[in-house]
């Protein structure tokens, strides 16, 4: 204690009075799959193992859950490399997938959760790599592997799915992990708990979601796989109706054409080219009136979603608005978001990047070190 008091503790030698359980943490991505190894809440190794064009080439064709064995073996030589085998490790924590719409948490990997990913009934993205490849590192070992807080947490009331169009209810997909690690972060700082707050958390970043967290419950968000909600720097945001129907039968675009251009080729893309926020506060810098009307319409978007989400909170005061993502690096666009959203009347904390990978390693800890239980899937 006297240590830690003149800042010249960096952590004890052994685990003498809490044990820090060692997690494997994997997030899957298109090209690549981030590996981490958590000791406690510290993180011991990290690197982003990059998985080039020609090896994906065999691939191609197949659903994405076919290269779950090509990338275990590149999570194997990590460990190798850092001097680690599977024995050493506690859990295996991965980022979870399309799979049925679940409650928030920590969910164990079994075969429910497999055959689902597997058949990619709900699309394919590579977060569902996530846990067939924690369940591949385990097998045989008696480790859990674990998923936590995937991009199809749903805690939304009926009503909030109601459309105007029986056939197309609003799905909730968004940044759950991140969203949720965000709220926690916030409670915690404020030394309560995730259950005890009312904030509304915006990522920000190739996508954007702006979620509302009542008292522990996700209970609303725009679908940004989709691109519902604000325009970012790749996605076309919610489109008018009509017009977009006129569009899709227009004869200019082809199908995927117009998939490509709601999600991956629209926003600021379309808008001015680029999807790097700074090339566009360069050039609003330098007078260029368009990327400062595109901008300004941007934080527009955000904050007229942020607002929105007050009829969530049934009433009850939002203790804060949380920005987090790439974009909350920002300053100009948290300055402006602080002022659009200022009649609120509550602060805005921002807390830049993703933090996804200390996400994972948290929900693993949190039921390693019994303070939750794991939940099996499917939920009952």
């Amino acid at each position: 204690m006297r240590l830690h008091a003149y800042g010249q503790w960096q952590r004890t030698p052994k685990d003498t009075f809490f044990r820090r359980h060692r997690v494997l943490v994997l997030n899957p991505g298109s090209t690549s799959t981030k590996t981490s190894v958590f000791e406690g809440d510290e993180e011991r190794f990290t690197e982003e193992l990059q998985h080039p064009a020609e090896d994906l080439r065999a691939f191609e064709g197949q659903p994405i859950t076919a290269q779950f064995a090509f990338r275990k073996e590149a999570v194997l030589r990590f460990l190798a490399q850092k001097g680690l085998a599977l024995d050493d490790l506690d859990a295996v924590s991965g980022r979870g997938g399309l799979l049925r719409p679940i409650p928030h948490g920590t969910w164990n990997v079994g075969a429910a959760m497999l055959e689902d990913l597997k058949a990619g009934a709900r699309g394919e993205h590579a977060s569902n790599l996530g846990a067939l490849i924690a369940a591949e590192l385990v097998a045989g070992t008696g480790k859990p592997a674990y998923i936590v807080d995937p991009v199809v947490v749903d805690e939304a009331e009926p009503k909030v799915k109601i459309s105007g169009l029986k056939e197309l209810p609003r799905r909730v997909i968004s940044h759950a992990l991140n969203q949720i690690a965000t709220a926690r972060r916030y409670a915690e700082e404020h030394e309560t708990f995730y259950e005890r707050v009312n904030v509304v958390v915006a990522h920000m970043g190739g996508g954007i979601t702006v979620g509302a967290h009542r008292k522990g419950r996700y209970i609303d968000v725009n679908n940004g796989l989709d691109g519902e909600g604000p325009f970012s720097p790749q996605r076309t945001g919610t489109l008018p109706a009509g017009q977009l129907i006129d569009l899709c039968f227009s004869g200019k675009y082809a199908k995927a054409e117009l998939k490509t251009l709601n999600k991956g080729r629209g926003g600021l893309i379309d808008l001015l080219g680029t999807s790097d926020m700074r090339e566009v506060e360069r050039r609003v810098a330098e007078g260029d009136a368009e990327a400062r009307l595109v901008f300004d319409a941007m934080a527009y978007q955000i904050a007229k979603a942020i607002s929105a989400l007050v009829p969530a909170f049934d009433g009850e005061p939002v203790d804060a608005i949380l920005l987090t993502g790439g974009l909350a690096r920002s300053e100009r666009l948290v300055g402006e978001l602080r002022r659009l959203t200022s009649a609120l009347g509550c602060p805005v904390r921002v807390y830049p990047g993703e933090n996804e990978m200390a996400a994972l390693a948290k929900g693993a800890l949190r039921v390693l070190s019994g303070r939750e239980p794991a939940k099996d899937y499917p939920p009952q």
